[in-house]
């Protein structure tokens, strides 16, 4: 049995991603929950594009150790939208989960770290999603 190459395992982990939904991909730690009761939250920053890759390696440094720190947190990625688009999406057990976290008004108060504000070009911006499944 041989072990497969790092290309090889990322041109099948491509095509997996280009044949099926998101809904379709494993989530980890969802089976307790299913992934239909969980909430998505994305927080949206409008960065100033010249400090666009600073910004990034700035979020994904304070957010990298989220998992360990909330056990509610099931899942969560940037989305990069250059020069000036950061979405954090964050995929949370429960309500309660979410509110350990961003506190008790997390429906509509985005969580702000310190230093982000110098980034930014205007608010972070959060909102809420929950899935519904197509099939």
């Amino acid at each position: 049995m041989s072990i497969p190459s790092l290309g090889e395992a990322q041109a099948r982990r491509e095509d997996r991603t280009m044949t099926q939904s998101p809904s379709d991909l494993p989530l980890p730690h969802v089976d307790a929950v299913g992934v239909t009761g969980l909430i998505t939250r994305v927080s949206e920053a409008r960065v100033r594009p010249e400090r666009f890759e600073a910004f990034r390696d700035f979020i994904v440094s304070a957010v990298r150790t989220f998992p360990d720190r909330h056990p509610g947190l099931v899942a969560h990625e940037l989305l990069l939208a250059p020069p000036g688009t950061v979405l954090y999406v964050s995929r949370w057990r429960s309500e309660a989960d979410l509110a350990d976290y961003a506190g008790e008004h997390w429906r509509d108060r985005p969580v702000v770290l310190p230093g982000e504000d110098e980034y930014l070009v205007a608010p972070l911006q959060v909102r809420h999603f929950t899935l519904t499944p197509l099939n």
